[in-house]
């Protein structure tokens, strides 16, 4: 069946839960060896667009991005993710956390990642919505001071909520400026909302207040909230009562799948697709047959096939036009 729908009259219908020509689908990816730079970051993201015509271009800057203007140094090491790391913490005592200054969106390194987007925005046009990635505050936090984070959270709670306060200010402020760039909505990540790192009360307490900062100072400026919740044994009933249009987490992996979330959340479902399973390692065959699956789950409707996270980049080229050959049905 030919595609009679645009990407925008898609992913709208999808998020409502109407009737679509096709699935839509969206793959994303880090640019290691470009994102150093505003042009590189969105001439690299503009290519992937035109190469694949997805139905949305999320614009993904190094994970890092956050931390570095807080004085973390970052360094890329080749692999298979095409993350960034942090030798170097951009906090290293928890006396430190009163003391965090508010950013300047439009300043430094975030004031780069404006920079890419206004470009990506610009070069996509009215041609597919635009989703700029914006991490939660705590894993904000968790990627400026390391694993020390969990500590300073149960030990010092008054100290570490100070520092937390600005983290999530200063993000928020950087979301509306993406939105105000052009940005149709946000990409809002968090790592921390699952049991292998904290307790529901836990993250009660220092995770869902402060991403609901971020997320209703972004809702009135955004068509689009699309949350990403990263890692295994996520806290999936708590985050879906988030006010977000739509979910995506690693389905194929870590559950739960996509007809178990279906009857849990009322949005939009992202995902299907095992990034470093079928997508990077399988004949293109089995590609298609993981997303008719997806697809049978959620009977096409309020669903886009999507990765549970970043594609490797090293994917074959052939896997990534058989992934979205095989929306056309």
């Amino acid at each position: 069946m030919g595609s009679s729908m645009s990407h925008w009259e898609r992913f709208r219908a999808a998020l409502r839960g109407d009737a679509v020509d096709r699935v839509p689908i969206s793959l994303w990816r880090h640019w290691p060896l470009e994102d150093g730079g505003a042009e590189g970051l969105a001439r690299a993201t503009l290519g992937w667009q035109e190469e694949h015509d997805f139905d949305l271009v999320k614009v993904t800057p190094a994970g890092t991005y956050g931390v570095e203007d807080w004085g973390a140094g970052t360094e890329y090491k080749p692999n298979r993710h095409g993350v960034r790391t942090v030798p170097r913490p951009g906090l290293t005592s928890f006396e430190e956390w009163p003391h965090l200054k508010p950013l300047e969106a439009k300043q430094g390194c975030l004031g780069r990642q404006l920079t890419a987007l206004r470009q990506v925005v610009e070069g996509v046009g009215d041609s597919a919505p635009v989703l700029m990635t914006v991490f939660s505050p705590l894993t904000t936090a968790m990627k400026l001071a390391g694993s020390r984070v969990f500590a300073d959270l149960r030990l010092q709670p008054e100290v570490f909520a100070r520092g937390l306060s600005v983290i999530a200010e200063t993000t928020a402020r950087f979301s509306v400026a993406c939105l105000q760039t052009g940005a149709h909505g946000i990409f809002f990540a968090t790592q921390c909302a699952t049991y292998r790192l904290l307790s529901e009360v836990e993250y009660r307490a220092f995770g869902e207040p402060y991403d609901r900062v971020v997320l209703e100072a972004a809702r009135s400026h955004a068509e689009i909230l699309l949350l990403h919740v990263h890692g295994e044994d996520i806290m999936f009933d708590l985050v879906a009562s988030y006010p977000v249009d739509g979910m995506n987490w690693h389905d194929r992996t870590a559950g739960p799948s996509l007809r178990e979330a279906g009857a849990r959340f009322p949005g939009m479902l992202v995902g299907g697709i095992n990034e470093w399973g079928a997508l990077s390692e399988a004949a293109p065959a089995e590609i298609e047959g993981e997303i008719r699956q997806a697809i049978d789950q959620t009977a096409g409707l309020r669903f886009m096939v999507g990765p549970g996270c970043v594609v490797p980049i090293d994917t074959p080229a052939e896997n990534l036009r058989a992934a979205r050959k095989a929306v056309e049905g």
